[in-house]
């Protein structure tokens, strides 16, 4: 027993500290490997094996799978990648490991795990094809912050070609970057850098920024279509729609804190503002002048508000502005933020305090495999669906002749009965999800039906105009009407679960 107390306090080597993420990175991504869904856009790459990213701007994401599948094109081949990014990871949390700690224990290891512990991107997870890239985005910014050379000029080309490199992987992981680049001021004034390098500090991190941005601009960002390239309306109070923006993302995030949640980031809270306190003092008993002092507590107290900020970043001014889980990647920095300050107010108590933040991280792993039984859920019921569609429409001669079969796309909070229970307790699941639909039209060819499309321009006419013509297959969950040589599928509004009582 003495031991085993011992393994959690005592210095560990770079092997061990590597072992430790490996397992602990592995085990938070095993309920979406166990789940194996195919996620929204899975359906139609899986199908045709599609990229599409290049126009996105997202150059080398392509690129990862034309050396991964050895081809030109995109067959899935999960969960490979995945397996891939998570080594790659660990490899990366090792190394900020060891940037951010001198003699690093488990303890030093739980503050840098929420970059991959973040609950909102277990949305980014989920996809079997985008999931990897943006896992190894971070895994760049990661190795940006901690590359050292004793070369000037490869300390400042190396941090930004991987800028770059993360670019072109998933635009949003800048925001990881940026929050990393604030956490090192906080880790310059706790480990009292003189005011004389903080210049050359921030200087050089802007310089890569730049650079890695002119790399990306002239390697990946060409390709990219208009319509992602476009920022908010200058003539349209801007302002007013970033606060607006800000206010969605807030709205999103509050989701998580709810019940045991609320408790355990409220508890992890108080332990943040102790270590800020704890981080003030020490700044100003630094043996510097006052003004120096100043500055130095002024740009740690900017840390925060920046942080907060890019915990949604450069998503908040774009026009076509995307409130997804997946894009509040720069939530993973705050809760690193959170974990340095309360680590520093933990350690100052006893040496083993600092493992209590070991409960937010399996609450965290908790809302993982909670997220894993709701995607199971939602498995269960689209192949239920698929199958139901498969026999109605191979049932019946005209609809598997017809030269078209249209399905409305409706959006319902109601489809996943199932999971209803798991979404009261914890709401955060249904955003996490993001799936209000019924059936995706390219989910059919997995059976055999190949005259199945979405409806798009055409929707309000399915929805609308056909309602009084008699359904040829009447569905508890949709209807199908034959009209000459085109079919519609038009999906019913599920009921609300009633609450039962045993």
């Amino acid at each position: 027993m003495g031991r085993l107390s011992d393994f959690f306090v005592k210095e560990l080597g770079r092997r061990q500290v590597w072992v430790f993420f490996l397992l602990a990175t592995f085990v938070y991504v095993v309920p979406l490997i166990l789940a194996d869904y195919p996620y929204i856009d899975d359906n139609w790459r899986s199908l045709s094996a599609g990229m599409a990213w290049t126009e996105q701007g997202r150059l080398f994401a392509e690129l990862f799978y034309n050396v991964l599948t050895f081809s030109n094109a995109a067959p899935n081949i999960f969960p490979l990648p995945l397996l891939i990014a998570t080594a790659a990871m660990s490899s990366a949390l090792t190394s900020i490991t060891f940037h951010y700690f001198r003699q690093p224990t488990v303890a030093s290891c739980l503050v840098l795990l929420p970059l991959w512990y973040n609950p909102f991107f277990l949305q980014n997870l989920s996809y079997q094809y985008d999931g990897a890239p943006m896992a190894l985005s971070v895994v760049a910014v990661i190795y940006a912050i901690t590359f050292r050379s004793p070369s000037r000029n490869v300390r400042w080309l190396v941090p930004s070609f991987l800028i770059a490199l993360a670019l072109g992987l998933y635009q949003l992981s800048i925001n990881v970057f940026l929050g990393l680049c604030c956490l090192e001021l906080l880790r310059a004034a706790n480990d009292k850098v003189p005011w004389s390098q903080w210049g050359a500090l921030i200087g050089w991190k802007i310089a890569q920024v730049v650079l890695g941005v002119l790399i990306y601009g002239v390697t990946a960002y060409p390709f990219m279509g208009s319509s992602r390239t476009l920022f908010l309306n200058g003539s349209a109070q801007p302002l007013l729609q970033i606060y607006t923006n800000i206010a969605r993302v807030l709205e999103k995030v509050v989701l998580l804190f709810h019940g045991g949640f609320a408790w355990v980031f409220a508890g992890l809270l108080l332990c943040a503002i102790a270590g800020a306190v704890r981080l003030g003092l020490s700044v100003v008993e630094r043996e510097e002048d006052g003004s120096k002092k100043i500055w130095i507590g002024l740009l740690c107290l900017l840390t925060v508000p920046v942080v907060l900020l890019l915990v949604s970043g450069v998503a908040l001014f774009f026009r076509d502005f995307n409130e997804g889980a997946r894009t509040l990647m720069g939530f993973a920095v705050l809760l690193v933020l959170m974990f340095y300050l309360s680590h520093l107010a933990l350690t100052s108590v006893h040496e083993r305090m600092p493992l209590l933040l070991l409960v937010p991280l399996l609450a965290m792993l908790s809302l993982s495999f909670a997220y894993g039984r709701v995607l199971t859920v939602q498995k269960a019921l689209a192949t239920s669906a698929l199958y139901s569609l498969e026999r109605d429409i191979n049932s019946h001669q005209t609809l598997r002749e017809a030269k078209r079969i249209y399905m409305s796309v409706t959006y319902s909070d109601h489809w996943l009965l199932g999971a209803a229970g798991s979404f009261k307790q914890m709401p955060v699941l249904h955003y996490l999800l993001n799936i209000d639909f019924f059936m995706l039209a390219e989910n059919l060819p997995k059976v055999g039906i190949t005259n199945v499309v979405a409806e798009r321009e055409r929707r309000n006419a399915t929805r609308v105009g056909y309602q009084h013509y008699p359904p040829l297959v009447e569905s508890p969950y949709y209807r199908i009407y034959l009209i000459g040589e085109y079919g519609f599928i038009v999906m019913k509004e599920p009921a609300p679960i009633k609450s039962l009582r045993w």
